[in-house]
C-alpha cells in the first residue's frame, strides 16, 4: 500500500509562499526607500567645483596700457611731475575737450628728460595720472594690454571724448560763424579761434 508523505500534500506551493504569492512580495519590496548614494570620486569633485566658483576671480587685472620695459638704472617718476599732472585733470565734463589735453600733456611732458628713457614711453606712464571721473573709468574699463603705443592711446582718447558728431556739430558752427553786435572785431576773432582751435580736423584755414 503507497502512502503519501507530508511534504506531497500541499504541493511546492506550501513549502513557497513568497512564490505562491507574487502580489505580496511586491508590495513588500515597495516598501523599501530606494538610496542612491554617490561614490567619494563625486563627492570631491562637486566640492572642488564648488570651491572653484567661490574663489575670488585672479584674472583680468592686466593694466590696460602696456608700457614697455625700462631698462634705466634708478628711474622714478618724481612726486612733483604727479601733483602737475593732477593740477590739470580731464574730467570728461562739457566745456573739456580732448584735443587740448592732449596738447597740454604733450608740452608738459615734452620737458620730462631721463637718460635712457623714451619720452613716449613717459607719457604712457603719466596719462592715466591726468584722467579723473568717467574720463578715467573709461581708460579703465577698455580690454586689458588693448594700448600698446601713444598713437593708440590718443586714437582711443578723441574718438571717445570727441565723436564724429561733435565734428561735425563745431563744423557747422564754424561754417555759419558771424560777429556778434555786442563784440568787438578782436572778441570775435578769438571765438573762431577758439572754434577752429576745438576742432582738430575742421577743414577750414586758420
Amino acid at each position: 500500500m503507497c502512502t503519501l508523505s507530508s511534504s506531497n500534500l500541499g504541493g511546492e506551493s506550501s513549502s513557497n509562499p513568497t512564490t505562491s504569492n507574487p502580489r505580496r512580495h511586491n508590495r513588500r519590496r515597495s516598501k523599501q526607500p530606494f538610496i542612491l548614494e554617490e561614490s567619494p570620486v563625486d563627492t570631491m569633485a562637486d566640492q572642488r567645483t564648488m570651491a572653484k566658483l567661490l574663489r575670488a576671480p585672479t584674472e583680468g587685472y592686466a593694466e590696460v596700457i602696456v608700457v614697455p620695459q625700462i631698462l634705466a638704472e634708478h628711474f622714478e617718476l618724481k612726486h612733483g611731475l604727479i601733483n602737475i599732472m593732477n593740477s590739470n585733470q580731464f574730467f570728461e565734463l562739457e566745456k573739456d575737450n580732448p584735443h587740448d589735453h592732449i596738447r597740454w600733456f604733450n608740452k608738459i611732458t615734452s620737458t620730462i628728460k631721463y637718460k635712457d628713457v623714451p619720452n613716449l614711453e613717459i607719457k604712457l606712464m603719466l596719462f592715466l595720472v591726468s584722467l579723473v571721473g568717467a574720463a578715467r573709468c573709461w581708460l579703465e574699463k577698455e580690454p586689458p594690454r588693448s594700448i600698446l603705443t601713444w598713437e593708440d592711446l590718443v586714437f582711443k582718447f578723441i574718438n571717445e571724448f570727441f565723436p564724429p558728431s561733435r565734428t561735425k556739430n563745431v563744423r557747422n558752427e564754424i561754417s555759419i560763424f558771424q560777429q556778434r553786435f555786442d563784440e568787438s572785431f578782436h572778441e570775435a576773432w578769438d571765438r573762431y579761434k577758439d572754434l577752429l582751435r576745438a576742432c582738430h580736423r575742421h577743414g577750414f584755414t586758420d
